[in-house]
């Protein structure tokens, strides 16, 4: 495993329940300022919702928690800040069938998420906050950290000790990983999963779901096939 990279066994196991127990957010005002230090690289992309400073923040975050080795290319190269940009822009990211009128008292872990902000706004104020913080402690945005600097901030956040103005660190991160681990493992269709990386990481087949003529020819043998998406079969 290179240096400054998350082992993937760790990121595979860390899925979490996001947006629990979130403290009342508000979209702070203060702009990260950029460090002469070099930024993520970012894909060129069309962004449909995505600021240029939420796109190197995904990639950034993306790269980290899922580095290029022997398994998978790289978060980035697999897609992931597109798959985001889509989901929050899709009528999800707005807060279609969310219930948004309050009142938002703090709640318990099992009652999810209790803000009256759009997941679109909620990862927006997220990202400004995550990037005013990195600033205040490391000088630069998030982008814009080494390696070994990106795994030490994840893991602050992860753990609700980095202290953001007026937002929930630990909830970020948890909403974070799981649309970052979302967009890994989807159907390519999304956006994310790039070479259906992840699926063929995994040996899994994708769509097809009746393999009833298989279970004689593969009995007691491994069954190994080319994955199949939503698009293989349009």
């Amino acid at each position: 495993m290179a240096k400054g990279t998350i082992p993937r066994r760790d990121f595979l196991a860390a899925a979490g329940a996001a947006g629990a127990g979130v403290a009342a957010a508000a979209l702070p005002a203060a702009k990260a300022q950029a460090a002469p230090a070099q930024s993520a690289e970012v894909p060129t992309e069309t962004w449909l919702v995505l600021t240029a400073e939420e796109a190197a923040f995904y990639s950034a975050v993306a790269d980290t928690i899922i580095p290029a080795d022997a398994l998978s290319p790289s978060g980035t190269e697999c897609g992931i800040p597109v798959f985001i940009d889509r989901q929050l822009a899709s009528a999800w990211g707005a807060g279609a069938r969310m219930y948004r009128a309050g009142p938002f008292h703090p709640g318990m872990p099992e009652q999810g998420y209790q803000l009256p902000l759009t997941p679109c706004d909620f990862f927006s104020a997220g990202v400004v906050a995550a990037n005013a913080w990195s600033h205040k402690t490391y000088g630069k945005t998030f982008d814009r950290l080494t390696p070994d600097q990106r795994i030490e901030a994840l893991t602050v956040m992860e753990t609700g000790k980095a202290e953001f103005e007026d937002f929930d660190a630990r909830a970020f991160f948890q909403r974070l990983l799981t649309i970052t681990m979302e967009g890994f493992f989807s159907d390519p269709i999304y956006g994310g999963n790039r070479g259906k990386a992840s699926w063929r990481m995994l040996g899994f087949p994708g769509l097809p779901a009746t393999y009833a003529d298989k279970i004689e020819e593969y009995r007691n043998k491994r069954y190994v096939a080319e994955p199949r998406s939503i698009a293989d079969f349009s």
